[in-house]
Order: structure tokens, then C-alpha cells, then sequence
């Protein structure tokens, strides 16, 4: 589990384990990587921030509020012009970036040249959840195989934003809009040879 989505942490995360044979395996390899199974990973305050975090965000009138909140930026995201998957969930809005940007293949990344596009316009940071992440090359035939969609995720921190932050991201999104047909794609300068995604540098076309 990534604790910095809900948990309400700035940092870390844990993994929980069933198995023991498992979990010795795993801590095993923490040892190499990260340090002794006892260090957590993290320093103390940390520790202690999830542990109160996991029981602040169960609070049924924090989720109704986040839940309404997350709703609101699909809305208005919609309003502006973009497929949002309805209905949004709790802690991300997602559009289909390949149907908002219809004229760039997938080859060409669509809802990455989306992404671009929003932060130029105002700032807006977004993550590529599509071809980019996902693509990969079939063993057998040589071809290359695309994710099935080309989503753009719209995470949104607990407790930051207003609701003048939400409409500011719209606002953003109706921008980039109004002349979608002038995102180009983009192809792939140069990519590590796993998680590309994260490190990868790419140049328009």
C-alpha cells in the first residue's frame, strides 16, 4: 500500500503479509535494499504519521468529503470538455486521453501529449496511466501491443485544494481544448529497459 494516497502521509508505505514464508522471503531482500526489518524504511515520525493517518481516513464524514470533492473535479473536468470516466472514484479523476486527443494514435501517446499540454497551460500535473506504462512487445508475432486505453489520472492530495483549485484545473483543461487538434504526439527519444514510464524522455513529433 502506498501510504501517501490515503493514509494522509507526505511519505512511505507498507506491505502486508498472509504468508510468513513469504514475508521472510521479502525480508530477506528489505535487508539488501532498504535496511533491517525493524528500521521500517522510514524514520519514526513517518511511522507514526500512518498510523494516524489510516485512522483519520476511515472517518465516514472525511470520505463523504473527499469522495464529493474528487466528484466535483470530474464535473467540472466534463463541463470542460474532457471524457472523465464517470462515476469517478475517491482519490483520482480519469480521462480517456485517447478520446480527447482522437487524432494522435496510440503509438503516439495520447494522454501523455494531454498531460503535456495541461501543465503548459497552467501547471497542472497529471500521470499517464496508458501505452506509455504499459505497452510491450507479443514474443511470438514481434508486434507491438498497446494498453487498452490511454487514461490520464487527475490525482487529487488530501486537504490541500479548494474548490477555486478545482475550478482552476478546468479552467486549464477548457485552454487546451479549444485547440486540441494543435497537441502533437510524441515518440520516444529514449526509455531505461523497465518502468520506462518513469524516466523516459520523449520529443514532439
Amino acid at each position: 500500500m502506498s501510504a501517501k494516497k490515503d493514509a494522509i502521509v507526505n511519505i512511505g508505505g507498507f506491505i502486508a503479509f498472509r504468508d510468513p514464508t513469504l514475508k521472510q522471503k521479502i525480508a530477506q531482500n528489505l535487508i539488501v535494499h532498504e535496511g533491517f526489518l525493524t528500521y521500517g524504511g522510514l524514520a519514526g515520525r513517518d511511522l507514526e504519521a500512518i498510523a494516524v493517518g489510516l485512522h483519520e481516513a476511515i472517518d465516514e464524514d472525511y470520505l463523504n468529503y473527499r469522495e464529493a470533492h474528487t466528484r466535483y473535479l470530474g464535473k467540472v473536468l466534463l463541463e470542460a470538455g474532457l471524457p472523465v470516466y464517470m462515476p469517478t472514484g475517491g482519490h483520482a479523476v480519469y480521462v480517456d486521453g485517447g478520446k480527447a486527443l482522437p487524432h494522435i494514435p496510440q503509438s503516439q501517446f495520447p494522454a501523455v501529449a494531454l498531460a503535456n499540454a495541461l501543465y503548459l497551460a497552467g501547471g497542472v500535473r497529471t500521470t499517464e496511466i496508458g501505452s506509455l506504462m504499459f505497452e510491450h512487445v507479443d514474443t511470438q508475432t514481434g508486434e507491438h501491443v498497446y494498453a487498452p486505453l490511454e487514461l490520464l489520472r487527475f490525482a487529487i492530495p488530501r486537504r490541500v485544494y479548494t474548490r477555486s483549485h478545482l475550478d482552476y484545473i478546468a479552467e486549464a483543461a477548457a485552454e487546451c481544448m479549444k485547440d486540441a487538434n494543435s497537441i502533437r504526439g510524441l515518440r520516444v527519444k529514449w526509455a531505461p529497459p523497465v518502468l520506462r514510464h518513469f524516466m523516459a524522455q520523449l520529443e514532439e513529433i
